[in-house]
């Protein structure tokens, strides 16, 4: 591959660039590159086991386009004796782990360790060190919901932009054929983006809580889905359209550990709530289950962690199954691991979309069979605008652009707008079928 700043390789096409053209050579850069792109993406989608991994570039891209910023997660500073030993520990962690410069979840991490052996060897040490972790921890939890705002209390246009881009990216994906299995969503984001967008396109979530007011973590793997009887239609019953199965890599900023009966409770923080809000834990060291923080019981260090990454092996180490990652720096061993042992699997695919190239990336790819990966990178195509607006497959609940399609096929006396119609992407077959359609 020539990792230009500006590449793609869809099935045996590939280009690249080191600048973009300009004015009208710019739209017919688009629509060379589109008529390539969005057929293969379409093709790629109807696989048979279809997954979704997210990461932060995700979330810097919605809040982007709403005017605003994601949470830095750059390096912070304890205040601590131990602040030296501590960054030195995460840089070591980091590099093995072929992620470059560590980030605060590196630093929380080493924290993390530190504190336990002063829990040890000193327990005034351990009470006064475990309060400079809390309020670091909580300025992190804060950053997250100021990202949240940033979003939701944007301008109305920027607002509504960002909304736009949301619902349909996630439609791209999400709206497959009803008799295909459900989209599998992974993301490492602990912020709450993707069931925000769930909610504004009204597709439903499946997960692992259960339960209406309290929702609590089950460990029980259980395949739920959600059917429906049509009026009038005798026998079994249908599954619903607009599914989405969502796994939290990281945990999320809603997850709370409860000592008492040691469960993991979702609580109620509504998208892009105050700092003060009565369920922002002042204390979150113990009660957050976020990724850099083990759970003090032995019982449950690795608890929820390993049960959802068992859920994404179960999910993406099959025959037919496809990943599509956008945002994602390839910067986490587990997640690498992952994918690179369902990619041993001859008949699975991944789809790499970046909006910058790294040596993290470049490494990744350098694992795998060339005929296994697509790859869409740079500002150009992995920003997210012109993604959803020129790259990816029309989300498939878009019947009407797919019966036009048909229509116009049949009509030879009106070719020039057919040939013009026919340009555009089209929904899913079970919509119409249109050219470039997904399922």
């Amino acid at each position: 591959m020539d990792w230009k700043p500006h590449c793609y390789r869809a099935g045996s096409h590939l280009d690249a660039v080191d600048d973009l053209p300009a004015g009208e050579d710019l739209e017919k850069f688009i629509e060379r590159s589109r008529r390539y792109i969005e057929p293969w993406l379409s093709a790629v989608f109807q696989a048979e086991h279809l997954n979704l991994v997210l990461g932060s570039g995700f979330t810097s891209a919605v809040a982007f386009a709403a005017g605003g910023r994601a949470a830095d997660m750059g390096q912070i500073a304890f205040g601590s004796a131990y602040d030296a030993s501590i960054n030195r520990h995460a840089e070591t962690t980091a590099q093995s782990m072929g992620r470059g410069a560590a980030n605060i979840e590196d630093q929380f991490r080493s924290a993390l360790a530190v504190l336990e052996g002063l829990t040890v060897t000193d327990e005034a040490a351990a009470t006064a060190f475990k309060r400079q972790i809390d309020a670091k921890m909580l300025d992190f939890l804060r950053s997250i919901l100021a990202t949240e705002r940033a979003i939701s209390g944007a301008h109305q246009d920027g607002r509504l932009k960002a909304e736009s881009l949301l619902q349909s990216f996630l439609l791209s994906f999400a709206s497959r054929s009803a008799s295909r299995e459900r989209l599998h969503v992974f993301t490492t984001n602990y912020e709450r983006l993707i069931e925000h967008g769930c909610d504004l396109a009204g597709l439903r979530i499946v997960d692992r809580f259960v339960g209406a007011l309290n929702p609590l973590f089950r460990s029980s793997r259980v395949e739920l889905d959600m059917h429906y009887n049509p009026p009038g239609i005798r026998g079994e019953p249908r599954f619903m359209e607009g599914v989405v199965r969502v796994s939290k890599l990281h945990g999320s900023i809603d997850w709370q550990f409860d000592k008492a009966s040691k469960v993991i409770r979702r609580v109620g923080i509504p998208f892009g709530a105050a700092d003060d809000h009565t369920d922002i834990p002042q204390s979150p060291i113990d009660t957050v289950m976020i990724y850099p923080n083990p759970a003090k019981d032995v019982e449950t260090t690795a608890y929820p962690y390993a049960e959802i990454f068992r859920d994404m092996a179960a999910a993406v180490c099959r025959p037919n199954a496809v990943v599509v990652t956008y945002g994602y720096g390839f910067g986490d061993d587990h997640i690498n691991r992952v994918l690179l042992d369902m990619l041993s699997i001859p008949s699975t695919h991944i789809v790499i979309i970046s909006y910058g190239v790294d040596d993290r990336l470049k490494n990744f790819c350098k694992k795998v069979r060339t005929a296994q990966v697509s790859l869409l990178c740079g500002s150009h195509f992995g920003g997210l605008e012109n993604l959803v607006e020129h790259y990816l497959p029309k989300p498939a609940l878009d019947y009407i652009t797919g019966r036009l399609s048909d229509i116009l096929r049949r009509r030879p006396d009106i070719a020039p707008v057919r040939e013009a119609a026919v340009d555009q992407p089209g929904p899913d077959i079970a919509g119409g079928g249109g050219e470039g359609a997904q399922g």
